[in-house]
């Protein structure tokens, strides 16, 4: 039977091997004014330029007072192409396109590619500010809620490894006892947490593509976790469903909108208009929901 997979959001791809030979690295700018402030100089010349740097950067080129340094390569293409992802931007053009041709193609685009570049920069700003430290009394988010840490050497509850109390302590937080030492390293701990949130997120799971499937007249047929940096979920046409352990953090509304998504691909195994409307007969407000998935604040595993 012929097979597909279906994925939620498709990974960053890197650009290609850049061709050193196609052009030299250019410098345009200096990262720093060469001259101290004078009285009467114009802002712009007295304020560093803000600047984006590719790690495989081998050109550089001012838009609208910024300096991107991006990575270029030569290729088998009929237009000059623009990416913007997490490294920064890329670019890629015709053998036979002149390179001031691409410099200009890419002032004409300076609006979009320094918005993308901007919005990437702060949400790698936002991910290094949600970077756990694991020790006692750290605090992550579960199903949008925070808890904190509580280890417990004597293993004062019931559970296996970790639990979640029911009541809140005095600053309304849910503490999560985990059955380790002060002595504890932040490996161990990162460990024990990391396990608990993965059984709590498969038997969420479960629960909630039963709920769905009977309303979607779909059956599945077997539930797998993945880690993925970037694909939220998954599915085949034979009933398998892939869903990220990771959206255990997220409140469970957006769960609700992942597990429907990749439920729905049992219908209709594309991202056809049809599609939408199959996720919108049980998850009217799914866009909304699928914005809140581009959010990076949650922990970094």
């Amino acid at each position: 039977m012929l097979r597909y997979t279906l994925d939620l959001f498709e990974p960053f791809e890197a650009p290609a091997p850049v061709d050193s030979a196609q052009a030299a690295p250019e410098k345009i700018a200096s990262l720093r004014p060469s001259q101290p402030y004078v009285a009467g100089q114009p802002l712009h010349q007295a304020i560093a330029p803000a600047h984006y740097a590719h790690p495989k950067a081998n050109r550089e080129v001012r838009l609208d007072g910024a300096v991107v340094a991006y990575a270029f390569a030569r290729g088998k293409r009929r237009t000059i192409g623009f990416a913007v992802g997490p490294e920064g931007l890329s670019v890629r053009a015709p053998r036979w396109t002149p390179l001031y041709e691409v410099d200009a193609a890419l002032r004409d685009k300076a609006d979009w590619i320094l918005r993308k570049l901007a919005e990437g920069r702060e949400r790698q700003t936002r991910q290094q500010e949600t970077q756990v430290v694991w020790r006692d009394g750290a605090e992550f988010p579960y199903l949008g809620q925070t808890v904190r840490i509580a280890l417990d050497a004597g293993h004062h509850f019931v559970a296996k490894g970790a639990q979640l109390d029911v009541m809140s302590d005095a600053d309304g937080i849910r503490p999560l006892r985990v059955a380790l030492p002060q002595t504890a390293t932040p490996e161990q701990i990162r460990d024990a947490v990391q396990a608990w949130l993965m059984r709590q997120a498969k038997a969420l799971f479960v629960q909630r593509l039963d709920h769905f499937a009977p309303q979607l007249q779909v059956r599945w047929t077997k539930l797998s976790l993945s880690n993925a940096g970037t694909r939220w979920g998954s599915a085949k046409s034979d009933g398998s469903i892939r869903l990220n352990w990771r959206l255990i953090h997220f409140r469970l509304a957006v769960i609700d909108y992942v597990v429907a998504h990749e439920l729905s691909h049992l219908r209709v195994m594309d991202h056809s208009p049809r599609f939408w409307d199959t996720v919108r007969s049980v998850v009217p407000d799914y866009a909304e929901l699928r914005g809140s998935l581009k959010d990076p604040a949650i922990p970094q595993w």
